[in-house]
């Protein structure tokens, strides 16, 4: 009844759909942020900004340029699947461009508040203050545990996209030391995310209904080891290899860098020398 309903005005459900993933992604970054806060200023008697989500001196050149590696490293794996595997491409003409660009910017909208809230959550005062007790590589350790132990249950989960997933999730953690804000890391979060889905057209995390109309239809012929097959490249050893080397060229890459009050932050304490 409510198909049919909404049908009849235009509007279908995969729409609506959409928009509930944006308002929940929303709905679940903002007491996110205000935990982390409130945590941040009542234990810590620490400002918002050190959370690393205030328009800080560098969040927009940090923010693209998150976008940029996230799309880089989402390439790289693609070129090894396709190089050495049997996936391949082809472009989705199917619906017309009117459907494509609708579903290119719902998808978007559902991405980037979705990536929004797992960063808050698994980047935000949990690692930070750790690494302000000079912890950093405990707490990114175990936030990538949690954070690989919360995709186990998707669809056709395995050994590999489990561990592939706590590997991003240390990636994750190196680009937040990066620049010690969540704009970088949101953008690299995002940006992996929406090149898979709804540029590539590749399940994402083993779910393949959050894009209407990617831009490429994926046709992958294996092997599961390697491709990821029905969960997507997160469940192949080529997504291991580029978020392995993206990881390393984070960390030792000259650009990007903190700003000095957010190093300040975030950094333990120096001791006092008398």
């Amino acid at each position: 009844m409510g198909y049919a309903a909404l049908n009849s005005v235009g509007i279908e459900m995969r729409s609506w759909a959409s928009l509930f993933l944006v308002a929940n992604g929303f709905i679940s970054l903002v007491p996110a942020l205000l935990v982390g806060w409130a945590c941040g200023k009542l234990l810590e008697d620490l400002p918002y900004k050190a959370l690393g989500a205030a328009f800080s001196r560098h969040w927009f050149v940090n923010f693209i340029s998150g976008n940029v590696l996230g799309f880089a490293t989402l390439g790289l794996a693609v070129g090894i699947a396709m190089i050495f595997g049997g996936m391949k491409f082809e472009l989705n003409g199917s619906g017309g461009w009117r459907a494509l660009f609708v579903s290119l910017i719902s998808s978007f909208l559902v991405f980037a508040a979705a990536s929004a809230f797992e960063e808050a959550l698994f980047r935000g005062y949990i690692l930070q203050t750790f690494a302000r007790s000079g912890l950093a590589p405990l707490a990114i350790g175990i936030t990538s545990v949690f954070f690989g132990a919360v995709h186990a249950g998707n669809p056709n989960a395995g050994t590999i996209s489990t561990i592939n997933t706590v590997i991003a999730g240390i990636w994750f953690g190196v680009a937040y030391l990066k620049t010690r804000d969540l704009w970088f890391v949101w953008g690299l979060h995002l940006m992996w995310n929406f090149a898979q889905g709804s540029v590539f057209g590749i399940e994402v995390s083993g779910m393949h209904d959050l894009v209407t109309m990617p831009l490429m239809k994926e046709i992958d012929s294996g092997p599961l080891w390697l491709t990821g097959e029905t969960y997507g490249i997160e469940g192949g050893i080529a997504c291991t290899v580029a978020l392995i080397v993206s990881g390393l060229v984070i960390h030792y890459a000259p650009f990007p860098k903190p700003d000095i009050e957010m190093l300040a932050l975030t950094e333990p304490p120096k001791p006092d020398v008398t």
